[in-house]
């Protein structure tokens, strides 16, 4: 499905198309932050932690062509359960948070889970205990439902790790991994940036639609405002819209409450 540009006397490129009973493939978790700087605006930490596969490793029982016995083998993890998904943040994510935390920056920090089924609950007690250990407090909280502009991730980061990946062509699933973490570490962290930014810029189209979707994604020049000096550390956010929305939910609540003080009063 390229697109390949070649001059008239050159012959069309050779193209073929894997089976997609055997193709490689393989669920990655990625781990990013919003950039940190001191007090003298100087970056102490781009936002970049890692990606990690879900991946297991064992040997081989039998001799084949292509391997001897006990070689050690990565196979993809296809069933991704609450088990998996508690292992990888519980003894993974969680210490390369601690590993790369700046010495003076607050340690209450929120990892964002977009709400899939396998996902830990914000007190599992596994999670608590590492959660809190060395001083910090890392809390669990969850993506908003139909709001997939709220996931940094999905806002730029994928897009521009997956622009990388498909430049190359692994030819078995360790490959894979290793392109993958390539594309991530070689990646600009100016993208974390101005995918931090757009996120805020979506919050606040959020706010005007009064919590609904029905919003466009607009792009905002980020990197053009950068050249020119303009590009904010934070969307500034107007009073009169937040006392609206304040003001709707209030409302709404008040409705529902009143909803649910009538039925029980029916049904008393």
């Amino acid at each position: 499905m390229r697109r390949f540009y070649l001059l008239p006397a050159e012959d069309d490129s050779y193209s073929c198309r894997q089976s997609k009973r055997f193709k490689i493939k393989a669920m990655f978790m990625c781990a990013t932050s919003r950039h940190i700087k001191d007090s003298e605006g100087r970056m102490i930490h781009d936002g970049k932690l890692s990606i990690y596969p879900f991946v297991e490793y064992a040997r081989a029982k039998y001799l084949t062509k292509n391997r001897r016995a006990c070689t050690l083998l990565t196979k993809a993890i296809e069933s991704v359960t609450l088990a998996v998904i508690r292992d990888m943040i519980v003894n993974t994510i969680i210490p390369a948070i601690m590993r790369v935390w700046s010495v003076g920056v607050s340690k209450d920090i929120y990892i964002q889970q977009n709400n899939a089924r396998p996902h830990i609950h914000a007190s599992d007690p596994k999670f608590m205990t590492a959660a809190t250990q060395n001083g910090f407090n890392i809390q669990l909280i969850n993506q908003p439902p139909q709001s997939s502009d709220l996931n940094v991730l999905d806002l730029g980061v994928f897009r521009a790790s997956q622009a990388l990946q498909y430049q190359s062509f692994p030819k078995n699933l360790d490959e894979l991994i290793l392109r993958v973490q390539d594309c991530y570490d070689f990646f600009d962290p100016e993208v974390l940036k101005y995918t931090w930014l757009q996120l805020q810029y979506v919050m606040v189209e959020i706010l005007k639609c009064k919590g609904g979707n029905n919003y466009k994604n607009s792009h905002h020049s980020k990197r053009k405002l950068e050249r020119h000096g303009l590009l904010p550390d934070n969307v500034e956010v107007d009073q009169a819209l937040i006392d609206e929305a304040v003001a709707y939910l209030n409302e709404r609540f008040v409705n529902v409450g009143e909803a649910f003080d009538y039925l029980d009063a029916h049904q008393e």
